[in-house]
């Protein structure tokens, strides 16, 4: 946020363009959070429905979905030095990416709640 180049002269938080990823960035993770939280609010409470398992992977693939975005925002926005090691959005990329492979896995979850709207085995 502090960056300048050295044609802007100017930090990149001044763009508006910025501030829009930015924001773009922060409602994502809002959702993430308000996602995760609801349900662990709702199962603490015994507030759930009996198909609690499948909220459970859908809130996997939304907050997922939603990281992995927020992350790709902020390397569209520092470019190349984004990725280079030394710069912790790279790890941040790495490890978000993985969130992909762990089980289940977003085919997995998809079917699964597709099967459900469907009513079929």
């Amino acid at each position: 946020m502090e960056r300048s180049p050295s044609n802007l002269k100017e930090p990149l938080a001044t763009l508006p363009r910025f501030q829009t990823a930015v924001g773009e960035i922060e409602a994502l993770l809002f959702a993430n959070n308000r996602l995760i939280y609801s349900l662990a609010q709702d199962i603490d409470r015994g507030e759930y429905e009996s198909n609690v398992g499948l909220d459970a992977q859908a809130v996997k693939y939304l907050t997922t979905t939603n990281s992995i975005r927020a992350v790709e925002i902020a390397l569209e926005l520092t470019g190349n030095p984004g990725l280079l090691k030394k710069n912790p959005l790279e790890r941040h990329y790495r490890d978000v990416l993985c969130s992909r492979i762990h089980t289940p896995q977003n085919d997995v979850i998809c079917q699964s709640l597709g099967k459900s709207v469907l009513k079929v085995k």
